[in-house]
Formats: C-alpha cells, structure tokens, sequence
C-alpha cells in the first residue's frame, strides 16, 4: 500500500487533495482499487451473521465509502474546472464503472438488510437523533434505489442508473463545447459603440490570445452580458442571443445536439420510477424533500405567479413604452430587453449597472465578504497555502479564537475549460472515524470576469450578489458542528431547503453598512456614493416582476416536464420527442411568463441545472428557499432596527447554531422554527421584491 499511495496522490487521504501532483493517468487505477475495497467490505460485513451495529457496521462502511467519494469528487472537480481533452477521457472512462457500482450499492439485498436490522434493533432505541435520523435515511434511499425490486428487475435498473450518468456528463461537455465554439469577431471600432472599456479590453486580449486583429466576444458569461446590456450594434446583440439561445440544438453541430439526450434522459427517469412504484419522477423527486407532492408545488408555484404576474405585466409595458418611445423599438425583441432595461434604469435612476462596477474591485469585495462573516459568526478568514488546479485559485483557511474551523478553495475566473456558472462543493467534510477528527474543505466555484489591462477585476453589483450566494454554501457546509459524515453540512439537508443560506447571505449585498465597506473606486479608490447606493436600493426591485415569472417559468417547467410528459413508446430505447417538451414549455409560457422567445429558442437544451445537475424535478427549490432566507433574513432586520447595522452578532451566533451548524441532522422545518420561532410566511419575500400593494 505504501508504494501505492505514493505513487497515486488519489490514493493520498492524509490531508489536502495533491493538486499538484495528481494526473489523468491515476485516475482509473486509484478509483478501481478503492471500489474493489469497497466491494470487499460489503462482503466481509454481508457475510457475517453477527447482529450488525453501529461501530461495527456502520462505522466501516462510512470510512470507505468517504475515500471513493473523496477521490472520486477530486476527479469530478477537475473535470468541472480544468476540461482539459485527458481530463475528460478520465473522468468519462470511469464514470460508468462508478455510477454501475453505485446502481449495485443501492439494489444489494443483504445490504439492505443489515440496515434494516439494525434499524428493527434494540439498539436503534440507544442511538442519538443523529444516528436514528441517519438510518432511517439510509432505509428511505435504499428503497429508492431499488432494493426491494425482484431481481430479474435489477439489471435493467442498474443499467437505467449507468446510461443516467453518462447522459447527465455528456448534456454538460456538449453545452460546454457548443459555448466555447462561437465567436463573433469585431473588426471595426465603430462596431462597439455602448460597450463598456473593460468588456472591449478582454475582447481585445481575447483576439490577440487567438493572434488575430480586431475584437472577440464569445458566449461565456462575462463577454456575453456586456454585448446584450450595452451594445448599441442591434444586428450584433440579435446575432449573440441567437447563437446563445441555440446551444447544443439542432441548430447546431449534430453531436452537440442535446434534444436527443433530454428524450432519453426523460424517458428513463420515467422507466426507473414507474419501477419503484411511483407514478412519475415528480414524485420520487419529492421524497426526501420537504414539500410532500407535486400537487403541493404547483400550487406554491402557482400562487406566487398569480401575485407576481400583474408587477410582470406592468415591467414589460414600461419597458416596450420605453424603447419605443426613446429607442425607437417598436417592436421590443428578446435581443433588447436587456438593452432596452439597462437604458430605462439609467433613465429613471440616472445610474448604470458600468458605473456600479467600478466600485466593486475583487480586493475590496473579498475584504468586505470576509467582514460580513467575521460580524455575523465571530471567525476570521485568513489566506492559506496548499496545492492548486490553477494558479488564479486561492486557499483561505477559517478560525474561531485561533482554532481551525476549515478551508476553503476560490476559483473566482471564467477560463475556457470551466464550465459555466458558479457552484459550490465539497472537498471533504466534518467527521470524527476511527483516524481521528477531519475538517472540512469546501470548493467555491465562479466565472466572472478576470483581471484586464494590469487593473485588478472588477464586479457587477449582480456578481457580487453571486459570490455571496456560494459563500453562503460554503458556511453551511464549513460551519457545521455535526461529525457525522451523512449529515454533516450540507450532507442530508432536503434539496429544497439547501438554499437557504446561500439565499439569505445575498441580503447583505444591499445593506449600506455592508456596501459602504466593500467598495473603492478601481481607479480613484473612493467609496461608493451614498448618492449611487440610494438609486441602486431605488432600482432595486427594478422588474422584479418579470424576473420572478421567469424563474417561476423555469420551475413549473421542470415540475410538470417529470410529472406528465410520458415517453413515445414503451421500448427499451425510448425518448420524448423534443417538440413534446417544446410544447409543454409553450403552455407553461402561456400561463405564466410575459415575455415569450422566438420559436427557434432552445431554452432546455442547456437547462443543465435539470439534466445535468441534480435539480430535476427540484428547480422549484429556489423559490422554495427564497422563501425561508428572506423570512430568516427579517430577524436580522428586526434585531438590527434602529442600530445602524443588522450584523447582529447575537442573531449571527443563533443562525449558526440553528441552521449552520446541525446540517441535515434535523428537518430543515425544524431547524427553522427553533431559528424564527414559528411557521415560515411569505410576506417577507414579496416585502423584499417589492411586490406588494399599497
């Protein structure tokens, strides 16, 4: 073993993961050996007929199944953050065998049993909550897994879980690949009119990067979102957004084409729920989470549109009213909403999202972050050394009084070989084993714009509101007090009560008493104007109207899109047809949203959140949640009243104790109301957008 593990980093549980050291090469044997010595254990502890406990059952099979998803999770990161063409083949040559043995996991009979004896045991009664709450957990997803199908049943289940997976990966690398190939290449100046110095500055370093003249703007984020905001080239903006709104389509290349991944996808989460006795994936969906049934989400879902969409209809009036009146757009296009908006809140609070930026430079928004945290907890964030996937990632550790609290990894820049959007992950979790004690380690994951022209980046007020929202995972996950790994941060927190504090930590972004600290002038270093933060709080809820139905678009969507679509055909090889998605996503259109994209839009061909990350049948979970942070947020408000600031240490000090700190070793219910003391209500997030009436 000794050779093994120093030659194998993978292989290394010692500490830190070995960015430094590890290589696409170390990939399949390190992850084929510790599943083989996960498979082993089974066996050994299937085999033994001794009445199975916690210490000796339990606490071995955690252990082993930490160093697979521990290397394994190194793997997956790496090919999220550094798609390297070998990184990929890595990671996509092991992801069968890994999800199979998984798929195997879940459907092993005398496995099952030997949870479910000790969950029947004297022995249960013995345990703490924790523990009881663990089991009863484990039994849950077993079922869900397919334990109890007959075993003619459970091959084709397996194989349901394999093709699951590979699906899941390759949605993701075709949105990616189809992102990355588009590029429109501006030669003449004139042609940049409206767009902001340092977005034309990274199109710039992006051409002389491809060692041609001119400008480059691609698909990624942080030149995209420039070009549709500012850019007065209408044929550019209406070029961009179709080449964005098309990703991964038929429109593009055939191989990139996701419609056929989503068919499938569709169809056999379909085929493996009706195996396990659920009428659609909708349903399986809900069973670990709070809400109870589809039927309960539709009607949240559905009860907020009809409070949301008469403030929709009055954004879109004003913004057609707008761009007619004094852009001369009669006819508003999708490829000039956010044009034509960004215009309208300059006009009517004589400020611009460009302008914002410039006071928001990375430096200062890191030290203001790290404040927030430091008032609300009592821990101090301090810069830390370890290896690195990229030498723009930084390491900070967290300490209480000087003792280690955890670490964490920041990966603020859109590269190239990133996959898009911003995420937070676990390197490894709190838990006390048989080693002794681990703390934990968190990845937080951006694509904002990087550094340009020798000036450090700068942030969009909306980045900044972002990085918060991820720091707010990451302190969910490092500030847990729970040792036991299922539980432990975010491990076991119902999917639509996971971002709760993710949610609640973008309160602060509008505080002044926060803001005022976390901002200097990229080129003056001055503050921002107090002037300049009263129009941002009086924009603030600037068409809040359209983008709640939007987001409440999405999440019907996905709810109805696994809980009425059915499959072609009952063969082995069915799909959904593309135009059946379409067509359902058009009906939800009709009922719900104000602004209706062209016909040739392919929203769900990168809808990767559901078919490619682990929000299917479980989007809604963002309104869910917005419900519960802004609830949990007035307590700070109310705390705070009248003092100037709401960094009420006392109020910090029981959110972590109540939230924070106990992970998923509760309901998330619960949890809450020993924080508020009481139920959840709404009003507290429509007071906070604005939709309520006088």
């Amino acid at each position: 073993m000794e050779d093994t593990l120093a030659t194998n980093p993978l292989l290394d549980f010692s500490g830190l993961p070995r960015f430094a050291d590890v290589r696409p090469e170390h990939v399949a044997p390190a992850v084929r050996s510790l599943l083989e010595d996960y498979r082993m254990l089974i066996d050994q502890l299937t085999r033994d007929a001794a009445q199975p406990t916690w210490d000796s059952f339990i606490v071995p099979m955690t252990e082993a199944g930490e160093r697979v998803g521990r290397a394994w999770g190194v793997v997956g990161h790496l090919h999220s953050v550094m798609d390297l063409p070998e990184w990929r083949e890595a990671y996509n040559a092991m992801l069968p065998e890994v999800s199979r043995f998984y798929a195997e996991l879940g459907q092993n009979l005398a496995l099952f049993h030997k949870y479910k004896a000790l969950h029947d045991s004297p022995e249960y009664a013995t345990l703490s909550p924790v523990r009881q709450r663990i089991l009863d957990h484990e039994v849950r997803d077993f079922r869900l897994s397919g334990a109890e199908l007959p075993d003619a049943l459970k091959p084709r289940f397996q194989a349901i879980q394999e093709a699951l997976s590979q699906l899941g990966a390759k949605f993701s690398e075709n949105l990616l690949d189809a992102t990355n190939a588009h590029a429109e290449w501006i030669e003449a100046e004139a042609d940049l009119s409206g767009i902001p110095d340092d977005a034309r500055s990274a199109a710039r370093a992006a051409a002389e990067k491809d060692s041609k003249p001119g400008w480059k703007f691609t698909l990624q984020m942080p030149s995209y979102l420039p070009v549709m905001q500012y850019a007065d080239n209408r044929a550019l903006r209406e070029r961009m957004y179709r080449a964005y709104a098309t990703r991964a389509s038929e429109f593009g290349k055939a191989e990139w084409d996701n419609g056929p991944l989503i068919g499938r996808i569709l169809a056999l989460r379909q085929e493996e729920s009706r195996m396990l006795g659920y009428r659609s994936f909708a349903e399986v969906s809900l069973v670990p989470k709070m809400a109870d049934s589809p039927e309960q989400v539709l009607g949240f879902l559905r009860e907020l549109a009809a409070k949301a969409k008469p403030f929709a209809v009055r954004d879109l009036e004003e913004l057609r009213a707008f761009a007619a009146a004094e852009l001369g757009l009669d006819d508003l296009q999708p490829w000039d909403v956010s044009y034509a908006a960004e215009k309208l809140r300059q006009a009517r609070y004589d400020y611009s999202d460009q302008e914002v930026k410039q006071y928001f430079p990375e430096p200062k928004v890191l030290d203001g972050l790290f404040g927030v945290i430091r008032a609300l907890y009592g821990v101090d964030i301090l810069p830390d050394e370890a290896p690195r996937w990229d030498p723009d990632t930084r390491f900070y550790r967290i300490e209480k009084n000087g003792d280690l609290v955890g670490h964490f990894y920041l990966d603020l820049h859109a590269r190239e070989t990133k996959r898009g959007g911003a995420w937070m992950d676990s390197a490894r979790s709190r838990y006390r084993g048989t080693q002794g004690s681990t703390t934990p380690v968190a990845y937080l994951v951006c694509n904002f714009p990087g550094p340009v022209d020798g000036k450090p980046a700068t942030f969009s007020h909306d980045d900044v509101l972002t990085l918060f929202h991820e720091a707010g995972h990451g302190l969910h996950h490092l500030l847990t007090r729970i040792e036991e790994l299922a539980v432990s941060g975010i491990h076991g927190v119902e999917w639509d009560a996971v971002e709760l504090p993710s949610q609640f930590m973008e309160n602060f972004c509008w505080e002044w008493d926060v803001l005022c600290g976390m901002t200097a002038h990229v080129d003056t270093g001055e503050p921002l104007p107090r002037s300049l933060y009263d129009k941002m709080i009086a924009a603030k809820n600037f068409q809040s109207g359209m983008q709640t139905v939007r987001q409440l678009e999405f999440s019907m969507f996905d709810l109805r899109l696994h809980d009425e679509v059915q499959p072609d055909s009952n063969a082995a090889e069915a799909s959904v047809a593309i135009d059946k998605v379409m067509g359902l996503l058009d009906e939800v259109r009709q009922e719900v949203a104000v602004l209706i994209p062209p016909a040739w839009h392919r929203f769900p061909n990168s809808f990767s959140h559901i078919f490619a990350g682990g929000y299917a049948a479980g989007y809604y979970s963002y309104k869910w949640a917005e419900v519960l942070s802004a609830d949990a947020f007035e307590a700070f408000e109310e705390a705070g009243a009248g003092k100037g600031s709401l960094l009420d240490a006392e109020t910090g000090a029981r959110f972590w104790r109540e939230i924070l700190a106990v992970g998923g070793s509760r309901p998330a219910l619960e949890s809450f109301k020993a924080f508020r003391g009481r139920e959840p209500r709404v009003d507290a997030l429509l007071r906070h957008n604005g939709m309520v009436t006088a």
